[in-house]
């Protein structure tokens, strides 16, 4: 008889600990939300009762003023310089300090959108691929092990992966609460630090994105400003996320934390080494909408940040092909002053289609003034008043209705009943396509304005189907609240 003892013994762990744990933050609604609309992907002609994605903060409305500019620079996209090729120049190897070309134009780009109101030194940028790499990269730079970075709430999903995963950081978040519009407050960041130290957490800093995600807000100079107050007196780090500082399109506008340090630091001694402390994540991923070209950078000046991220940057570098594209393409001072403008312009005449239709639903939004998404409150559509109550509407809203949306609880919002809804990567009819089958969710549950939604003239490309909610495959759904995630992570 041949012996067993051995197939019983336990296997060898083959993947690491970091591979093998569940801190990724994969299982979050917000991402499993796109593996549903990745099954079922709408299309007007194809399939035209998918899920339709509105959970993507993409920038598809300006394509055509890129391609226009790519048929008329060919140099640009033929490796050319001048006429003659550059390839086997751009072939080798590339120094990971970026290509000046490139850093130079890029620094330019930073500073036309803020008006030339903040000078950006070319040698102060770190080239990093993508925000996600950038954000990850300060991390590692600024924080150990265990310490942690505040962040406000509600915040990005995603942050929770990229600052959190590999790095070992942690997370502790600034609740802010619709009663302000979500502002954050000096109450709030006080709060936010009291409740780290209980936890004998080490602060490190406070990153917030401005203009946020995912409130579609700019942060008002003042808020800025008691910002800085309270980094400087607690000595720590902040790192302000600018991604969408090119997407701002109405009042107050857009302002960014280094043009209020830059006035401060006239004026007050005690900061002089603030700005140190003080740096930007940047991505021409929104305002051009390129994420697949992986462009992100870096902006601080402090020394010894620039060199460790450097460093860290060869893990993750930006082609030298698309630096050389981008340089031409953001050189092009003309261009980026238009496109600019109408950029900002399609995003408002966009976010206004949404938010006029969610209206005539009897469903309001947080006011916006920049972002690709809008911070939707659906609480009228929801059964209780309850995060599981936002689960519940969640789902249904993705497998019956067919529209992939992020609800508020993935984004640690505290507050049930909001979610985030993107606007900026479909079409002005497929936009029409996602209101109609809202307008009918609504209408069928009771729960449009006065009672039931208002009628709208029919449009193609509906749910040809309703699906059952598969309960138990979402069962993680449930537990996925503000509250009981808070609790957990600080006991």
């Amino acid at each position: 008889m041949v012996s067993m003892v051995a197939d019983e013994k336990a296997q060898p762990q083959l993947l690491s600990k970091k591979a093998a744990c569940n801190s990724h933050g994969q299982d979050s609604s917000y991402f499993l939300g796109w593996e549903e609309y990745e099954k079922n992907p709408y299309d007007p002609v194809s399939n035209p009762g998918g899920i339709i994605q509105m959970g993507l903060a993409e920038n598809q409305l300006s394509f055509d003023l890129l391609e226009s500019w790519l048929e008329a620079n060919p140099d640009a996209l033929g490796l050319r310089r001048g006429g003659a090729s550059v390839f086997r120049e751009l072939a080798l190897f590339q120094d990971y300090h970026g290509m000046p070309a490139f850093k130079n134009a890029l620094a330019r780009f930073m500073s036309e959108q803020r008006g030339y109101r903040v000078a950006f030194d070319p040698s102060n940028i770190v080239l990093t691929a993508g925000a996600t790499s950038a954000n990850e990269a300060l991390m590692f730079c600024l924080a150990d092990h265990g310490d942690a970075f505040l962040i406000p709430t509600p915040y990005y999903p995603g942050f929770d992966r990229d600052l959190k995963w590999r790095t070992g950081a942690e997370i502790v978040p600034v609740h802010c609460t619709s009663a302000n519009g979500f502002r954050l407050t000096r109450a709030a960041l006080d709060d936010a630090f009291r409740r780290a130290q209980k936890r004998r957490l080490r602060v490190k800093g406070v990153l917030i994105t401005n203009p946020s995600n995912p409130l579609g807000t700019t942060s008002p100079r003042a808020d800025l400003e008691m910002l800085l107050d309270f980094v400087a007196a607690k000595g720590i780090h902040l790192v302000s996320d600018e991604i969408y500082s090119g997407t701002a399109f109405a009042a107050p506008g857009f302002v960014s934390v280094l043009e209020v340090l830059a006035a401060r630091g006239a004026s007050n001694a005690p900061d002089a080494d603030l700005s140190e402390r003080v740096h930007i994540v940047y991505s021409l991923s929104k305002d051009l909408g390129l994420p697949g070209f992986r462009v992100g950078a870096i902006y601080s000046s402090n020394a010894g940040v620039v060199s460790a991220a450097t460093k860290m940057s060869s893990f993750g570098l930006v082609s030298s092909q698309t630096q050389h594209l981008l340089a031409s393409l953001l050189g092009d001072r003309e261009f980026t002053r238009k496109y600019i403008a109408e950029n900002t312009r399609r995003i408002k005449e966009r976010r206004d289609q949404l938010v006029e239709g969610l209206r005539g639903i009897g469903i309001e939004c947080l006011e916006s003034n920049a972002g690709l998404f809008c911070w939707v409150r659906m609480g009228s559509l929801m059964t209780s008043q309850s995060f599981e109550g936002e689960m519940e509407l969640w789902k249904k809203v993705v497998f019956e209705v067919g529209l992939n949306i992020s609800p508020g609880s993935s984004c640690h919002c505290r507050e049930p009943g909001w979610f985030r809804v993107c606007f900026a990567n479909m079409s002005a009819k497929t936009l029409d396509v996602a209101l109609q089958r809202l307008a009918d969710f609504a209408e069928a549950n009771g729960s449009g304005k006065g009672g039931a939604a208002p009628a709208r003239r029919p449009l193609a490309g509906g749910p040809a189907r309703t699906m059952s909610c598969p309960v138990g495959r979402f069962s993680w759904a449930n537990r996925l609240t503000p509250g009981s995630a808070d609790r957990k992570a600080e006991r």
